[in-house]
């Protein structure tokens, strides 16, 4: 992707994040983009990241909201790349609070998207969840609507923007993960608290997750939502693979289904796997078929629909060395095997 930034400016909304700050990490580190500009409304991250990057000229910081539409439409002129990875993630929050998820997740989407085709930037890719599948909660909701606000923006075609998305599981080690939650738990010497122990996950490092995002930039077409396969683990998995990493043995609480939860996740729903190409490590959902009426009325041939989707239960399942194996290679881990404290972001 080198030869891809170089010279180009580059828009991360809620850039203080997991991503914006693996982005910025890799894209500093032997690219040459002319600018990254990292939107967000933490200043207190903003500025442990500048602190972090060692003021690098390249990285520009705009304090902002995507709610804010004038905000939205003033950063994002003379910007050539935007990834739109703002958003309200935690599932209780939303179930307290929705409304603020459909400002932030809903409304900031729009006015991001806005103001990419009002200024006619070459590509966006937004970062959806799989959440979004067939969605119970009320981030997940959002995030469904952001997709489709996505997609209408592709089908109207009133600029030369390619509007393009991702989804994805809990990257590991991020917000949302459990992972934290557990390292937390042994420095207190506490028990580890599960929901429900058969449940499944979807097991996604950050790097693999950038390379989504940036497969997505790279070859992403108008109106495409990009998966990236994942294999999955069951909590219990997760669990015991961190008692042998730690060695660490405070038994385990069973606290049942948050509000929200899923016992399995899906990340291509059984009517999006009908339209679906697939490659060796990806989905590419294809959502601007031409429509045509007249085929309602015309007799055609009986299809049969997949039994499910691609889920986190009928996905490749870790076995549990193979959990350990993966949790163990994560960089978090290995700081917290040190004693060293770990920001989650």
């Amino acid at each position: 992707m080198s030869d891809f930034f170089k010279d180009k400016r580059i828009l991360i909304t809620g850039g203080t994040g997991s991503f914006g700050n693996a982005f910025v990490t890799r894209t500093l580190n032997g690219n040459n983009p002319a600018e990254i500009v990292i939107f967000s409304r933490d200043e207190k991250k903003q500025h442990d990241m500048r602190n972090k990057y060692k003021h690098d000229s390249r990285l520009k910081f705009i304090i902002g909201d995507v709610r804010d539409r004038e905000s939205v439409m003033h950063v994002m002129k003379g910007i050539d790349y935007v990834f739109h990875a703002a958003a309200l993630k935690q599932v209780p929050t939303g179930e307290f609070f929705p409304f603020d998820m459909v400002k932030t997740n809903v409304i900031g989407s729009r006015n991001v998207l806005d103001a990419a085709e009002h200024w006619n930037i070459k590509k966006i890719v937004v970062l959806s969840t799989d959440k979004a599948v067939y969605p119970i909660n009320a981030m997940g909701m959002s995030k469904a609507m952001m997709e489709k606000l996505m997609l209408a923006k592709a089908r109207a075609r009133y600029s030369d923007t390619v509007f393009c998305g991702v989804r994805y599981g809990n990257v590991m080690y991020s917000r949302g993960s459990v992972l934290p939650l557990f390292v937390e738990q042994i420095q207190r010497g506490l028990p580890f608290t599960v929901t429900d122990l058969n449940m499944t996950r979807y097991l996604l490092p950050l790097p693999v997750a950038i390379e989504l995002v940036l497969f997505a930039l790279e070859h992403g077409e108008n109106g495409d939502i990009l998966v990236r396969k994942s294999p999955a683990a069951t909590v219990a998995d997760m669990a015991e693979a961190m008692k042998v990493i730690f060695k660490y043995d405070n038994g385990i609480k069973s606290i049942g289904i948050r509000e929200g939860e899923k016992m399995h996740e899906t990340l291509v729903t059984r009517e999006e796997l009908m339209k679906a190409t697939e490659y060796e490590n990806y989905y590419r959902i294809k959502n601007l078929m031409q429509l045509d009426y007249d085929k309602y009325f015309e007799e055609g041939e009986t299809v049969q629909l997949p039994s499910e989707g691609y889920t986190s239960e009928n996905t490749y399942r870790l076995n549990l060395n193979e959990t350990i194996e993966l949790i163990q290679g994560l960089d978090e881990i290995k700081a917290a095997l040190e004693g060293k404290q770990v920001e989650v972001v």
